[in-house]
């Protein structure tokens, strides 16, 4: 237990230490990413697992425009001393196994790491309870980890897109990013609502249907 409560007092002390900005300005940027996603509403059952059935397109359209200005914005802070990278190294079992996991488990919950904090904010109980398992699961993974370290495989090596291209690393991430921003807005649209939505829109519907009345 002492272990477990040293990591998460870690978290704070990486936070502090390691060059991400003060306590205040990570709390408020996670304030301001809550209210991004409440108001997009990708934090809703019916979004993502909307998208694992191709129904609706309102995650990977925002994915898509977030990595595409994120990779572009990233790349010139760090170029200009702003900011620095912490590339992860590439464990192709793991990578696959993991993926696979990610997937499938995203489909079933509808939620991910970044939306399932948000919706249990909400008071999602179901929402709590898978959080509940994951974080189960990651302990049994870290207290098993020299067992499972035999099926995700070895460390090949950390590299980037911009390794590819040497010489060339301005020009490589300024299309990179420039094509998931077009690939974003090219995504079709579709979307599918939850009982909030279709409320929402009958009310809209209502006040249209009232001022033409007027």
């Amino acid at each position: 237990m002492q272990d477990l409560i040293d990591r998460l007092l870690n978290i704070f002390h990486v936070v502090e230490t390691q060059n991400h900005g003060s306590l205040m300005l990570v709390f408020m940027i996670g304030i301001l990413f809550g209210g991004i996603i409440q108001y997009s509403r990708v934090d809703k059952f019916e979004k993502i697992a909307g998208f694992a059935m191709l129904k609706d397109t309102i995650v990977p359209k925002m994915l898509f425009l977030a990595i595409g200005i994120a990779s572009i914005g990233l790349y010139f802070m760090i170029k200009a001393g702003y900011a620095h990278y912490h590339v992860k190294p590439i464990i192709l079992g793991g990578l696959i196994v993991g993926g696979t996991l990610f997937g499938i488990s995203m489909a079933i919950l509808g939620k991910c790491p970044g939306t399932g904090p948000i919706s249990i904010a909400e008071g999602r109980i179901d929402v709590l309870v898978g959080a509940i398992g994951g974080l189960l699961g990651g302990l049994v993974f870290d207290i098993k980890y020299d067992f499972f370290k035999k099926i995700i495989g070895e460390n090949i090596g950390k590299t980037t897109i911009t390794d590819l291209f040497k010489g060339h690393e301005d020009l490589t991430i300024l299309i990179f990013g420039i094509a998931l921003i077009a690939i974003s807005i090219l995504i079709p649209k579709l979307e599918e609502f939850d009982e909030a939505d279709l409320a929402q829109l009958e009310e809209d519907i209502k006040d249209i249907q009232n001022a033409k009345l007027a």
